[in-house]
């Protein structure tokens, strides 16, 4: 897919590995859709302003099928079509199994497992009559391995692995391809944070000894969205730490 000019809704794309795709996309001629829970700030915006492209700030909840309803129909009106959607909207509420609540469970599958599903059913009409589209779900290695405290966020990850493998198969003949990546250590405001004990421990499992970033997921986004012969896979982009 020619990615100029394209239409490009990204969830949670405010900041961090979202806004990080956001910018990616805008530099090769695509418009723009940035989103989140809350009004996307000047200071975002501002960012935007530098490209050639048309940027619209739509925010909304994924976890209300109605709000994703609605965010997509804007979007298509706005701009015309979404011809790439990348479900990046994620939560995580990390606690050991004997800890996890029952709504700390269901809140991060809502946002990262069922907020997908609500923006690609949006998605699949358009998409699918125009015979042409690209849906990107970021997962993350912990839905390939789990993580001790994670149950909840590893649930919602490995769930969307299979939920892009399903409806890949199902829309593959119509020409849109269904695809994820699965981002290992990024270099974030969390990584940062860490201590510098848990740091080098995390760095020590990654055979090439250093964290990822933004930029580098973002890569693999617009590879995804461009490779018309590729669909139904997971790219995990670890540094080597899932390899097999």
């Amino acid at each position: 897919m020619e990615l100029k000019d394209k239409n490009v809704f990204i969830t949670g794309s405010t900041r961090g590995i979202g806004l990080a795709i956001a910018h990616k996309f805008a530099a090769q001629g695509a418009n723009i859709v940035l989103n989140g829970r809350g009004e996307i700030s000047e200071e975002v915006l501002t960012e935007f302003a530098g490209y050639p492209i048309k940027t619209v700030a739509i925010s909304g909840d994924v976890s209300d099928s109605q709000d994703a309803k609605r965010m997509v129909e804007e979007a298509i009106v706005a701009l015309g079509s979404v011809d790439v959607l990348v479900n990046n909207a994620g939560i995580t509420k990390d606690k050991l199994m004997l800890k996890l609540t029952e709504e700390d469970f269901e809140q991060v599958l809502k946002v990262n497992l069922t907020g997908a599903f609500n923006m690609t059913q949006a998605v699949l009409k358009p998409m699918t009559k125009a015979r042409e589209g690209a849906i990107i779900n970021v997962s993350s290695v912990v839905g390939l391995t789990g993580n001790i405290g994670q149950a909840n966020y590893a649930a919602s990850k490995a769930g969307l692995i299979g939920f892009s493998k399903s409806v890949a198969r199902e829309v593959a003949a119509r020409n849109v391809r269904v695809n994820a990546i699965a981002p290992g250590f990024i270099e974030s405001d969390m990584t940062e944070g860490l201590p510098e004990k848990i740091k080098e421990a995390s760095l020590a499992q990654i055979p090439m000894k250093r964290f990822g970033n933004t930029e580098e997921v973002a890569d693999v986004a617009i590879f995804l969205a461009s490779q018309e012969y590729l669909t139904g896979q997971v790219i995990a982009i670890d540094g080597g730490l899932t390899m097999q």
